[in-house]
This record gives structure tokens, sequence and C-alpha cells, in this order.
């Protein structure tokens, strides 16, 4: 059984809501708990190394950081391409993500690329260049309209 002792589930909390986008974001928790922050690290290491943290990753508040709007999209990429295929996309500034998804979907679209873009760049025109550099046509772009309040499920309160 994965019991955790008192400081990993205190640590558990601090994590698992926003961490301070600083330096040493790992510091104030080490203070609050009283330990060192190599300690804070350390255990965290061994909760995602013992399964007992399956994610561990930013979100990124779209406009808050500056892009004025983004846009995923769908690749239909042949399979034995799909890794020099996501290589050259997420080599693109503005792609923040680039993942093959399996299922593909609707039976086809295999490749999702989130793409954020400033100020007056053209989003058009972007993907044209994107579609020319890896030789894929067949393509669909999803728009965000609104951006939603993003949030982890708590499992410590």
């Amino acid at each position: 059984m994965n019991r955790l002792s008192e400081s990993e589930t205190e640590i558990a909390k601090a994590v698992q809501s926003d961490i301070p986008c600083e330096k040493r974001p790992f510091l104030p928790i080490a203070n609050a708990i009283g330990i060192t922050e190599d300690e804070v690290i350390a255990t965290i290491r061994s909760l995602i190394g013992r399964g007992l943290i399956r994610r561990f990753g930013a979100v990124l508040g779209h406009r808050r950081a500056g892009f004025t709007g983004n846009v995923m999209v769908l690749w239909a990429v042949p399979a034995e391409r799909i890794e020099e295929v996501g290589t050259l996309l997420a080599a693109f500034e503005q792609v923040s993500h680039c993942y093959e998804r399996d299922p593909a979907f609707e039976g086809k679209y295999n490749l999702f690329t989130m793409i954020h873009l400033k100020g007056l760049e053209d989003r058009d025109e972007l993907i044209r260049k994107m579609a020319l550099a890896v030789g894929i046509e067949d393509r669909l772009a999803l728009a965000s309209e609104e951006e939603y309040k993003k949030s982890s499920r708590e499992y410590f309160k």
C-alpha cells in the first residue's frame, strides 16, 4: 500500500494547485512545511516514480501571457511519417503542444497542434506555411472563441 507520510501529503496538497511562477517555485512550499527545497523536489520525484503523481505540468493562461488567439489544428498524417511531421510542426515557435492522437479523430486526424498567436499574425497564412513545410494538406483548424477557466482535480483538501 502507498501510504503518504505527513510531509508527502503536505507537498501533494501544495502542488495540486497553482505553483508560483518564479525562479525557485518550490522554496515557498518548503518554507511553509518546514523542510528544505531539495526535500520538496526529491519528494515530488518519489511520488511521480511511485505512480502517485501521474501528471505534473504547466497550464498556460493564453490571454494573460499576451496571446490574442489560438487554434487547434488536426492533421491527417500517414503513420510512417508521424514522428517526422510531429518534429517539424513542433519546431514552429507558435506551437505549444504537438501530440499524436490514438485513436484518430474522425478516423484520420492523428496529429494535433495547438497554435498561439500574438498581435496581427495571420492564422490562416501560418497554417498554410506549416502544411507546406510538412507536405500535408488534409487538416482541420478549430479556433478557440473563448478561454475557459482551467482547473485540476483536487485530491487533498
